[in-house]
């Protein structure tokens, strides 16, 4: 173990530090770009269509969902270029594509005209879109009481409120009564059917969400490709704008952006998100629960929770609950409002490789209450929260991340909650199940670079039972850089020691000599060695040799990398 501690002084130049790895653009591609082949005997369907017409390349239907009530399991249908403004069920197996190179959109508003002033606001009358503003997953129920489940922030009270308005692509803020009505605002009055616009609708193209929902799978294997789905009205009861609730559906190079609540629910196994774009939803990115089996590749889940929900029940960029087989791999998760992901309530055996979290309010990890996780090869910086935060989840493994930030960089905690009633469980286990303890630990913790500027500690572990010591835990740090540019944190370490609070380490050969951990580990004081992009200095790359612990043969697997090699955070260095 070696503490090197430096002056400070600006920071390296550029030839000291290794180039960024060049990243492929994460998630869908520009809607318009995607060309699939077209089976012989697809349906076509164009804006200029006739729902009376043949379905065929020169007689297409006008509807996406005629062409849907009138095909047979395993046909293709293809949509041409143009909007498509309509909510669709599917329930046979099916292939949903766009014509080769043209933008094809589901969009859930409509242009609103008619206005007329009324003082310094301007009405709509005739208004008749209603949609549940109920703020939970049961239609009809109150908000939340207890801590951490109350779904509304006070400052913003209208955030279940579904409506949504555009001035010229701009979107406007509900409020919630008329006198709240001013610049940039809108207001719906469902009592007498209006609505109201606190600013000049004149010279502008005013839209409105008039629909729910877009898509709702229910039948298995259907692929849906090449395509934008754009401003519905999705309440919270409904769980996504975008629901896929049978086995093995496959969304592929899609857009889903500026939903309501959440952007799409995945509600089954084997439920694959390849090259998806979910942005700007109301609530959240994307869902999941009880979805064995979800693969989440190629993703981008960006700047969710526009609404100012809580972070708490659920927020940001992705939650999982209740699932297994569960893979993040190559997906960006970036400014969102909450977590970048999170895995929670008894989410089993999950693979987090290769991601980019960055700019989130909350953690950019969270993995609660749950069990057996590889996080490896991923890249967090500069989110709200902790980095990375491992809450009451056993059988973890932390290998060749890099963690930049404000918050503890690897936070692992043990709290008083244990899964001795229905609460949080998966229904498809035996109860209590045996591989879901609540407990933290084991947790391995090698070849990361933990930096942090404000927290109290880098690498943290705590158990606020004050029953078992770290060690009991099984927790095992060693081959990680451990970076504090200035002052702060003010402990390298915290480690349980079981009864009392826990022990605090400023360097880490007190911590190595006190509990035999982190013998290959370096701690840099007094100098940034992560440039803005996380990559590492390369003085310190350098020592990787010295430093980094052998890859394990199923991380190496997992991450795509030689087993055995050695290396110092992720492999953007």
């Amino acid at each position: 173990v070696e503490d090197l501690v430096v002056h400070p002084t600006p920071a390296p130049p550029a030839s000291k530090t290794q180039p960024q790895s060049a990243q492929a653009p994460v998630g869908a591609a520009t809607v318009g770009d995607a060309a699939y082949p077209i089976p012989a005997g697809a349906l076509f369907v164009a804006p200029d269509g006739a729902d009376s017409d043949a379905g065929t390349l020169h007689a297409p239907f006008r509807t996406l969902g005629h062409a849907v009530a009138v095909a047979h399991t395993g046909d293709t249908i293809v949509l041409r270029g143009g909007s498509y403004h309509e909510s669709v069920a599917i329930q046979q197996k099916l292939t949903i594509q766009s014509y080769p190179h043209e933008a094809v959109w589901l969009d859930g508003s409509s242009r609103v005209s008619g206005w007329s002033a009324t003082g310094k606001r301007w009405v709509k009358t005739g208004w008749t879109y209603t949609f549940d503003h109920s703020p939970t997953y049961t239609s009809g129920a109150p908000d939340g009481t207890t801590l951490g489940w109350q779904w509304i922030n006070p400052k913003y009270p209208m955030a279940a409120h579904p409506d949504q308005f555009w001035l010229s692509g701009r979107p406007l803020r509900q409020v919630a009564s008329l006198g709240q009505v001013s610049a940039g605002t809108f207001y719906v009055d469902d009592a007498h059917h209006r609505a109201y616009l606190g600013s000049n609708p004149a010279r502008h193209q005013v839209r409105a969400s008039t629909i729910g929902q877009a898509l709702t799978v229910d039948a298995a294997g259907t692929v849906v490709r090449g395509i934008g789905i754009r401003r519905y009205a999705p309440s919270v009861p409904q769980l996504g704008a975008v629901t896929l609730q049978r086995p093995s559906i496959t969304v592929d190079n899609v857009e889903i952006s500026d939903m309501a609540t959440t952007g799409v629910f995945v509600g089954s196994d084997n439920v694959t998100l390849r090259d998806v774009t979910v942005k700007r939803s109301g609530l959240l990115g994307i869902g999941a629960n009880e979805a064995y089996g979800i693969r989440l590749i190629g993703v981008n889940s960006s700047g969710n929770n526009v609404e100012q929900f809580n972070t708490a029940p659920v927020s940001g960029g992705v939650k999982i609950t209740r699932s297994r087989g569960i893979l993040i791999q190559d997906s960006e998760f970036d400014r969102n409002t909450g977590p970048g992901i999170w895995l929670d309530e008894s989410t089993y055996d999950s693979r987090i490789v290769g991601n980019r979290v960055s700019g989130n309010t909350g953690h950019g990890l969270s993995l609660e209450i749950s069990a057996k996780s590889l996080v490896a090869g991923n890249l967090f910086l500069r989110n709200g929260g902790d980095g990375i935060k491992v809450n009451n989840t056993s059988g973890v493994q932390v290998w060749n991340n890099t963690l930049v930030g404000t918050g503890r960089s690897l936070d692992l905690v043990q709290d008083k909650r244990v899964p001795t009633s229905s609460y949080a469980r998966d229904s498809r286990r035996p109860f209590p199940d045996p591989t879901m303890t609540w407990r933290l630990g084991p947790v391995t913790a090698s070849n990361n670079v933990l930096q942090n500027t404000s927290a109290d500690c880098l690498l943290c572990t705590e158990d606020y039972t004050h029953k078992p010591s770290a060690r009991a835990l099984g927790i095992h740090a060693n081959g990680n850089i451990y970076n504090r540019p200035n002052v702060r944190p003010s402990w390298s370490v915290v480690w349980s020691r079981g009864s009392g609070d826990p022990s605090v380490y400023d360097t880490l050969s007190q911590f190595h000599a006190a509990t035999g951990q982190e013998a290959n580990g370096r701690l840099y004081d007094g100098l940034s060695v992560v440039n803005s992009n996380g990559v590492l200095a390369a003085t310190v790359l350098a020592r990787k040799a010295s430093i980094a612990r052998p890859l394990p043969s199923d991380v190496a697997a997992a991450v795509g990398q030689p087993s055995g090699s050695r290396q110092l955070g992720s492999w953007t260095n």
